[in-house]
């Protein structure tokens, strides 16, 4: 796997009316639908983030727990 250093992260994100994250930039310019993105971080390529099942059993994206409110994918720029 390649180091956290040379994989990409995400550095803004785009919402629905609903406030719910749809896309995301990442740090080479590249810009990812949801699900485009949630095989990307499945496949290890995006540093800072997992996967997680939720209760409704759908899989989503969030970022690793560090302890750091300021990374939150809620707390991206928006594109």
């Amino acid at each position: 796997m390649e180091s956290s250093n040379e994989r990409e992260r995400f550095i803004a994100a785009q919402k629905n009316g609903d406030g719910d994250l749809r896309s995301f930039q990442t740090s080479s310019g590249r810009v990812l639908d949801y699900q485009q993105a949630l095989q990307e971080v499945q496949a290890g390529h995006i540093a800072g983030v997992n996967v997680f099942k939720g209760r409704d059993g759908e899989l989503y994206i969030r970022g690793d727990a560090d302890g750091d409110p300021t990374n939150n994918l809620d707390q991206l720029p928006l594109f």
